[in-house]
C-alpha cells in the first residue's frame, strides 16, 4: 500500500525538510527550545505523517450518512433500524473476510509457541459442527472446510465473537512485532531462531523473557534486553539515557531506546468494526456522491435496485453470493448462477466502491456492538457504538510504572473505576487493593454500586451499552433472546435471501456461539486528518509557524 498523506502532513513535512536544508534548528512554537538537541534535554518533534494502513487494509474516507437508510422494508417486523443521520470518522477495513488459511495461521503460530498449552489451541480452533444439520448431509464439511487446501481462500466460518477479538489481538501484535523484526528495532526474525539453525538466541518470537511479543507491553518497555533488542534501535537523546547502546549493540555505543508511540512506526489495532463502520463501508454511497450530493441511494452495496450485473461482459451474472429461493443456493447444473453452493472465495465478486470485497452475501459478519433493539434510538450521532467496556491495565509495581502479565504475556485488565484521570494516591489506593485481591479490581462497586472504591472515588458506570438494564434472566430464552452477551452480525450469507444483503439489516447472536453462515473481518482506527484523497480539491493554506530566533 502506498502511504498516504494530507495536505496539511506534506506541508508540514516540507517545511521540516526547509528548515534542515538551511540548517535551521525547528524550535518549539511556544518556548522557543530546539528540538532534537540531547544537550538541551532532548524534547523530541517527530515528522507528522499520516500511516499507511496495515496489512490487508483499504482506507474507507468517512463522511455523515443515514444509518438504516438503505432499508425499504422491515420483513421482520423488529422495528430495530429507525433512520438517523451520524457521522463516521474515517478508518481502515479489510479488504476481504478473515479467511481459513488466516485463521490456519493463528493457529499454527498458537502450537508452536504455546505447544503444551492444549487448552489454549482447543479454544481457537473453530467450531466446525456448526456444519452438521440434522436432516441434511454437510458431515465432509465438518472434516474438510477448514483445513483442506481447497478452501484455503475461503472465508473462515465456526467462529464466535470471542474468538474474533482473541484472534485481532494476535493479529495487532503479529504485525508490529514483524515491522519491528524487519526494520531492525528488534532482532530479526533468523537471528531470532538461531541463525536459521534450530537453536534460537530469543527462540521462534520468543525471547529471553519467555513471553511472546505484545505491543502494550513493549511500549511500556517491559520487552526489551538479550535477544530481543535490534542493531538499528531509536537513538535516544534524553539527558537520563545510559550511556551504551541496546542488549546486541557494541560497547560504549550510542544510548538506544525501543520504538515509542511518538514514532509513529507501530500501527494501530486490528478490531472488529462497530456496526456504524460496517454499514457505512459495505453501502459505499463515496462512488455516487460530488461536491456533497448523492446522486443515487442504495439498497445494496451495488448501484441498483436487482443483484444482477447490468454490465455488458457480466450481464445477468449475480453480484453475491446468497440463497435466490427455498431450496436454490446455487442454480442450475451447466449454469450456475452465483457460482457457489456453500461459501465462496474471499475476492468472489466485483468490490464496492471502496474496494471491500463480499459486504453482501458470502457470509454474515460480526460488529464490535452490542444488540439493542432501541441502539438506534439512543446512540450518539458522532462515531455511534454499543459495547464499551472501559477498561484498565493492572499495575505490577506502581513505582516503577510495570504491568502485570498473564501467562501469555499479555497485559492483565480490570474493569475502569472512574469516568476520569484518579489523583496518584487514588490510582495507587487501587492499585494496592488490587494486588490485595481486592473485587479483581472493582474495590466496593460490585457489592454496592453506591459505594466508593478502595480510593475514595465515585463508582463508574461505562455507558448504556445495556450493562446496567434490569434483565430478567429468568425470563431469558423464553420470552426473549437478548442480554448482554449479544452481538450484532449484519451483511447476509451463502444460505439468505437478498433481503439480508440489504447493510441496514441486523441480527444478533451470544458472543460465544457461532455459525456456518457467520464469519468477520477486521477494521483499524484512523489517526490524523480524515482526508483520503486531498489532491485536486480546495483547501485553505497552512500557515507555516514563525522561526524564532533567541535575542
Amino acid at each position: 500500500m502506498k502511504l498516504l498523506f494530507t495536505r496539511t502532513a506534506i506541508a508540514l513535512m516540507g517545511f521540516s525538510a526547509l528548515l534542515s536544508s538551511c540548517s535551521k534548528p525547528e524550535r518549539s512554537s511556544k518556548t522557543g527550545m530546539v528540538y532534537n538537541d540531547k544537550n538541551n534535554g532532548g524534547y523530541e518533534r517527530f515528522r507528522q505523517a499520516h500511516p499507511a494502513p496495515g496489512p490487508g487494509l483499504v482506507a474507507i474516507e468517512g463522511g455523515t450518512f443515514v444509518m438504516g437508510g438503505s432499508a425499504d422494508q422491515d420483513v421482520t417486523f423488529d422495528y430495530n433500524n429507525v433512520r438517523r443521520r451520524v457521522t463516521v470518522p474515517s478508518f481502515y477495513m479489510d479488504e476481504t473476510e478473515v479467511s481459513n488459511q488466516d485463521w490456519l495461521d493463528y493457529m499454527h503460530w498458537i502450537g508452536i509457541t504455546f505447544p503444551q498449552d492444549h487448552k489454549l489451541y482447543y479454544d481457537a480452533v473453530p467450531d466446525t459442527l456448526v456444519w452438521r444439520r440434522p436432516l441434511s448431509y454437510n458431515d465432509p464439511y465438518v472434516e474438510n472446510y477448514l483445513r483442506h487446501p481447497a478452501f484455503q481462500d475461503y472465508p473462515v466460518v465456526g467462529v464466535s465473537w470471542d474468538q474474533a477479538q482473541e484472534y485481532c489481538t494476535w493479529r495487532t501484535d503479529r504485525m508490529n512485532e514483524t515491522i519491528l523484526r524487519e526494520t531492525g528495532r528488534m532482532v530479526n526474525w533468523k537471528d531470532a531462531a538461531g541463525g536459521g539453525k534450530g537453536k534460537a538466541t530469543a527462540g521462534a518470537g520468543k525471547p529471553a523473557n519467555k513471553d511472546p511479543f505484545n505491543t502494550d507491553i513493549y511500549l511500556n518497555g517491559q520487552y526489551k534486553g538479550q535477544g530481543i533488542d535490534g542493531k538499528k534501535m531509536m537513538p535516544d537523546i534524553s539527558p537520563t539515557a545510559g550511556s551504551g547502546g541496546g542488549a546486541n549493540s557494541k560497547a560504549n555505543a550510542k544510548p538506544v531506546r525501543p520504538v515509542r508511540i511518538e514514532d509513529g512506526i507501530l500501527k494501530q489495532k486490528y478490531r472488529l468494526p462497530s456496526e456504524a463502520e460496517w454499514e457505512y463501508a459495505a453501502l459505499s454511497l463515496i462512488g455516487n456522491t460530488e461536491f456533497e450530493n448523492i446522486d443515487n441511494n442504495k439498497i445494496y452495496p451495488w448501484n441498483g435496485l436487482g443483484v444482477r450485473s447490468a454490465k455488458q461482459k457480466t450481464r445477468g451474472l449475480i453480484l453475491a453470493n446468497f440463497k435466490r429461493g427455498l431450496g436454490d443456493n446455487m442454480g442450475v447444473g451447466g449454469y450456475l448462477n452465483d457460482k457457489a453452493e456453500i461459501t465462496a472465495p474471499v475476492r468472489s465478486y466485483p468490490p464496492n466502491d471502496f474496494g471491500l470485497y463480499q459486504m453482501a452475501g458470502n457470509v454474515n459478519e460480526w460488529v464490535q456492538d452490542t444488540y439493542r433493539q432501541t441502539s438506534f434510538e439512543e446512540f450518539e450521532d458522532f462515531n455511534p457504538f454499543r459495547g464499551n467496556e472501559y477498561k484498565d491495565k493492572r499495575m505490577a509495581d506502581v513505582n516503577k510504572g510495570t504491568y502485570a502479565k498473564d501467562k501469555y504475556g499479555k497485559p492483565i485488565l480490570d474493569p475502569a473505576k472512574s469516568n476520569k484521570k484518579l489523583t496518584y494516591e487514588q490510582m495507587v489506593a487501587n492499585q494496592q487493593a488490587t494486588a490485595n485481591g481486592g473485587n479483581g479490581g472493582n474495590g466496593a462497586t460490585t457489592a454496592n454500586p453506591t459505594t466508593p472504591d478502595a480510593s475514595g472515588a465515585k463508582p463508574y458506570n461505562p455507558d448504556f451499552r445495556g450493562a446496567a438494564d434490569s434483565v430478567n434472566n429468568s425470563l431469558y430464552g423464553t420470552t426473549t433472546l437478548v442480554n448482554d452477551k449479544s452481538k450484532v452480525y449484519k451483511g447476509g450469507s451463502w444460505n439468505d435471501m437478498a433481503f439480508w444483503l440489504n447493510p441496514a439489516t441486523r441480527r444478533f447472536m451470544d458472543e460465544d456461539e457461532s455459525s456456518a453462515m457467520v464469519g468477520f473481518r477486521c477494521a483499524m482506527t484512523m489517526v490524523g486528518a480524515p482526508e483520503i484523497n486531498p489532491a485536486g480539491k480546495p483547501h485553505y493554506s497552512v500557515k507555516k509557524p514563525k522561526n524564532y530566533k533567541p535575542q
